[in-house]
């Protein structure tokens, strides 16, 4: 079973060369894309399942020991994220394949955009399943070259700007996090994660703080964590639909991901657990409250994705049982919910023309389907029973009432707070671009209409190229707009139902969580899978 750790690494890798070598065709590029994924999702399915019934994997690549060696680890906590992820990550690859077809047609290939996704996916597959700060570290700079690329498609100048300001902050927080191992390395001799957790303890109080402190920071940038979040806002609207889509599904996940290894596997029981409430409280409530301002729909997913990490920080900074275990369902669920909205607002795009709230209006008449699968997740963002994010955040609520202190009171009621606003603000989009009029006359005419119609159709490419699809031939120019609608459509429509399958399953799911959080607090189960049951001598 050792022998499946990496392969959620290996086979996107593989995939994304075979995917660059075909780049002259589009369907083959496709396929692979396809298959790759596919296959992939399945292992870590496998993975899941084995970790749940038996514990963590560890296998430590070449054979060289933890000392030295690159240590693969899939406990019940990674081998979740993996699998949400990779689920997340397939639909929105269909999802580009129908904006790849209605925009570019049938044989055109996306040459760059298929490797770099898969290199993307292999990236936060390795992120996940690392052993050691230093491959935790690789698997960043993977994601960050992958996502630059994939943020930048098409030169626009808009997107070129963004990207820029992303790779600056991006870069910046992958030299602190570069000068922390190294000062890691150098106080303990590992940067094996095993390893660290048995011999942090044993530094001076001042040094272990300076060091989680600039680990901590690091991890911050990379999960939009205020006030390290002013980024974000600004660089994902710009990309294309599934671009964005993947990127606030997944991105800032991993950096979440690698704060609970921090706070519970390196660091158990730290002082700076006060702080992190404050911040999970002040993401909360400043993330909503620059949602709510916002008038295009994009913008306001972003602010609302700055503002649901503060809820899982609430969790993490909690550190007890429930609270971790509330913390990692939640994630779970924002991954869904999150990727979602953003699909749908390519729907919306590309259906009404803009994002933009004064452009848009009387959706809700002429594409009552995307209404509904706008609806649903924004119904479940905003925490409203019985869906997976009322549960998520009513477990967070339940674990700040056990704890029983004044600040988790305080975290308490801005998370009601942040909820209640999260619903003005998604009430916002639903009533001003599903019910009211348009405000003007001339604004542009849904996908059906315009496919029906004899003008030519101006869009934007996934390489921000302007592409006119020609009414030459009306019969081919209908049935690539169905292609489009059922393409684009129904992974988003896959995902909704997903999200919505959370809640059914919430049972399993949160004794899942409830395990992962206990052996996260107990830390023997996965130092054990890595070094033995001897340890450190």
């Amino acid at each position: 079973m050792n022998a499946l750790l990496p392969l959620p690494v290996v086979l996107p890798l593989l995939g994304a060369g075979l995917a660059f070598a075909l780049g002259r065709s589009a369907r083959a590029q496709r396929i692979v894309s396809l298959v790759v994924l596919t296959i992939t999702a399945v292992v870590a399915c496998i993975l899941l399942v084995h970790t749940h019934a038996s514990g963590p994997l560890a296998m430590h690549v070449g054979g060289w020991p933890a000392e030295i060696g690159i240590s693969l680890v899939a406990d019940r906590l990674s081998a979740l994220m993996l699998l949400v992820s990779l689920i997340v990550a397939l639909c929105v690859l269909v999802y580009s394949l129908g904006q790849g077809v209605g925009e570019y047609g049938r044989e055109t290939p996306l040459s760059v955009f298929h490797p770099t996704f898969l290199v993307l996916v292999a990236g936060v597959s390795n992120a996940f399943l690392s052993g050691d700060l230093f491959n935790l570290y690789v698997g960043f700079e993977v994601l960050l070259v992958a996502s630059y690329v994939l943020l930048t498609l098409g030169g626009t100048g808009a997107r070129i700007r963004a990207g820029t300001v992303y790779v600056i902050v991006s870069l910046v927080s992958s030299i602190i996090f570069l000068a922390a191992i190294a000062l890691v390395y150098a106080a303990t001799g590992t940067v094996n994660l095993a390893q660290l957790s048995e011999r942090l303890g044993d530094l001076p109080t001042a040094v272990g703080l300076a060091l989680q402190l600039m680990l901590l920071i690091a991890f911050a940038i990379k999960a939009a964590i205020f006030p390290l979040s002013a980024w974000l806002p600004d660089s994902y609207p710009t990309a294309p639909a599934p671009v964005t889509a993947v990127f606030a599904g997944l991105l800032t996940k991993v950096g979440i991901y690698a704060i609970i290894r921090l706070q519970t596997l390196l660091f158990p029981g730290s002082p700076l657990t006060e702080l992190l409430m404050w911040v999970a409280l002040l993401t909360m409530i400043i993330g909503i409250l620059g949602a709510i301002a916002q008038s295009d729909i994009k913008r306001m997913l972003s602010f609302t994705l700055i503002s649901h990490i503060g809820y899982m920080v609430f969790g993490i900074a909690l550190a007890t049982d429930a609270g971790l275990s509330a913390a990692i369902f939640y994630v779970a669920h924002h991954i869904t919910i999150q990727t979602t909205l953003f699909l749908v607002a390519g729907l919306i795009d590309q259906v009404g023309g803009s994002t933009a709230l004064d452009q848009l209006g009387s959706l809700a008449r002429r594409a009552p389907i995307l209404a509904i699968l706008f609806f649903v997740p924004a119904m479940n963002l905003a925490g409203i029973p019985p869906f997976s994010g009322f549960l998520g955040k009513l477990g967070l609520i339940q674990a700040g009432v056990d704890d029983g202190s004044w600040l988790a009171y305080l975290l308490v009621a801005g998370g009601v707070a942040a909820s209640l606003l999260t619903l003005y603000a998604m009430a916002k989009v639903w009533n001003r671009a599903f019910w009211q009029p348009r405000a003007t006359d001339d604004a542009p005419l849904p996908l059906e209409s315009r496919a029906a119609g004899g003008a030519l159709r101006d869009v934007t490419d996934l390489h921000g190229k302007p592409a006119r699809m020609q009414t030459a031939r009306p019969d081919l120019k209908v049935s690539l707009s169905r292609v489009v609608r059922l393409a684009m459509a129904a992974p988003a429509a896959a995902l909704v139902l997903f999200s919505t399958a959370l809640t059914l399953v919430a049972g399993p799911l949160f004794a899942l969580t409830d395990d992962a959080a206990r052996d996260l607090r107990e830390r023997t189960p996965y130092i054990e899978a890595v070094l033995g049951d001897a340890g450190d001598e």
